[in-house]
């Protein structure tokens, strides 16, 4: 393909990672991961819960259920912009400040959502109002994963980052579990008093574990090769707009979104759009409830192990597996679910689960390997982001209306969808470079080939070549 853009200094070799710290920097990215992705992901399952009823009720019931769709794809619009804000100061100022700011703003805009009138409150200025708390929510999220996978990743030995970078990946299924549990929690109570308060519980709750994250976020160092990077007196390597140097060669970050559509369209379809679809063919919430929680279960298993395994066998083939996994298997997985048998339902919501996880888990590293310290936060967060909105964002919106558009509620467009999406995935990390062990001091080459192996890489990676097939 195209040759690599030039080579720049590399910045010096890496620190040996001091594994105490390491441990710490790995478990309080995962505790706020958490608490960030409970947040963000409550705000998903109520949306097809009650939000289309109680801030959307003059609508029609498939307008409604658009709408409040609607306003879930605002926050997926609004995380590049977060991940753009805070990728810049992120590679300016530092990982660690941008992440107590993220966890600020996302707590505070869930605890304002459990507390917003709604419609029959204040009229048309409940949505509105709804709408830009979501806003502030995507903003947060979208500086949130790119400062924790940089926390871990930056500390850690080359050889081992997909395994401390799977500890804080867990984050993400922990916060949907927390989420799910909190909804089913208030799914229970009968129908009239869910609407009138019991909604708003579990943002409520968000208050308690923004305090919690906040003493955890607080107690961390900052990253060690963001701060050699900062000591360097290399104008070079020090850009005043970070986002201009990634776009002035903008493979890498293409690249980056392309691969992270995949799994991002498919946790939509197997985990916000199932209520929607699961109970519009027979299947009551708690049925569907149950089948997020094992599916939640099953991420935590899968997250790390194929996390893991992309050290072993690098990042491109986890990831291709998973892809190729969901283009055969999508399906399959509706076959399953349009059979309104509960279990049969779980299993189809598992394996979606299975193969999603493969295609997600290797995403921090591999991301993080694409870019140089000093734009690395702005790439990868706005990458990750920029891949959440298309494969996240409107996925659901789509789903709806193209289901919608059917005249009954049928998995086709559901499986189009999910097949499409997945081939999207596949051919784009069929074009890329393997990043495994790639020495994050050098930055030679944003999504090029990458430098040659120092550090804490291993010897194999040192040979590696990495020109694109």
């Amino acid at each position: 393909m195209t040759a690599a853009p030039p080579s720049r200094k590399a910045e010096g070799p890496a620190p040996v990672p001091d594994p105490a710290l390491l441990r710490k920097v790995a478990l309080s990215s995962l505790l706020g991961t958490v608490i960030e992705y409970y947040d963000f992901l409550l705000y998903g399952t109520m949306a097809a819960l009650a939000f289309g009823r109680l801030f959307f009720p003059e609508s029609h019931e498939t307008a409604g259920m658009i709408a409040s769709f609607g306003t879930l794809a605002a926050g997926y619009v609004a995380r590049p912009l977060g991940g753009a804000l805070f990728g810049h100061f992120g590679d300016r100022l530092g990982r660690k400040s941008m992440l107590v700011l993220t966890m600020i703003l996302m707590g505070g805009a869930s605890f304002l959502i459990g507390v917003l009138p709604t419609y029959g409150t204040i009229g048309i200025a409940a949505p509105v109002l709804l709408v830009l708390c979501r806003v502030v929510q995507g903003i947060a999220i979208g500086g949130e994963w790119a400062g924790a996978t940089l926390m871990v990743v930056e500390h850690a030995d080359a050889r081992r980052r997909g395994l401390w970078n799977g500890v804080m990946q867990m984050g993400s299924p922990l916060g949907f579990l927390l989420s799910t549990l909190a909804i089913t929690a208030t799914t229970l109570l009968p129908e009239d008093q869910f609407l009138a308060w019991g909604w708003r519980l579990p943002f409520l709750f968000s208050a308690l574990l923004l305090v919690i994250g906040l003493y955890v976020r607080l107690s961390v160092t900052e990253s060690p090769l963001f701060r050699q990077a900062a000591d360097e007196k290399n104008g070079d390597a020090a850009p005043r707009i970070p986002l201009v140097r990634v776009l002035r060669d903008p493979r890498a970050l293409v690249r980056a979104c392309a691969v992270g559509i995949g799994p991002f369209a498919l946790t939509a379809l197997i985990s916000t759009f199932m209520l929607t679809y699961a109970t519009s063919i027979g299947y009551a919430t708690s049925d569907v409830m149950t089948g997020l929680l094992f599916t939640s279960v099953a991420g935590l298993v899968a997250i790390p192990l194929f996390s893991a395994l992309s050290d072993r066998v690098g990042r491109r083939a986890v990831v291709l597996g998973g892809a190729v996994g969901i283009v055969v298997l999508a399906y399959p997985v509706y076959a399953l679910v349009d059979t309104g048998s509960t279990p049969l339902l779980i299993l189809g919501m598992v394996v979606g689960q299975v193969v999603q996880s493969a295609m997600y888990a290797p995403l921090g590293p591999l991301l993080s390997e694409m870019f140089g310290t000093r734009v690395r936060y702005t790439g990868a967060s706005l990458g990750y982001q920029l891949a959440a909105l298309v494969g996240g964002g409107f996925t659901p919106l789509i789903a709806g209306s193209l289901v919608s558009a059917s005249r009954g509620m049928t998995s086709t467009p559901l499986v189009v969808l999910a097949v499409s999406t997945g081939l999207v995935t596949a051919l784009v990390i069929w074009r890329t470079a393997e990043t495994r062990g790639r020495d994050l001091t050098d930055d030679a080459a944003l999504g090029g080939p990458p430098g040659p192996q120092r550090g804490h890489g291993t010897p194999d990676d040192a040979a590696r070549k990495g020109a694109d097939r």
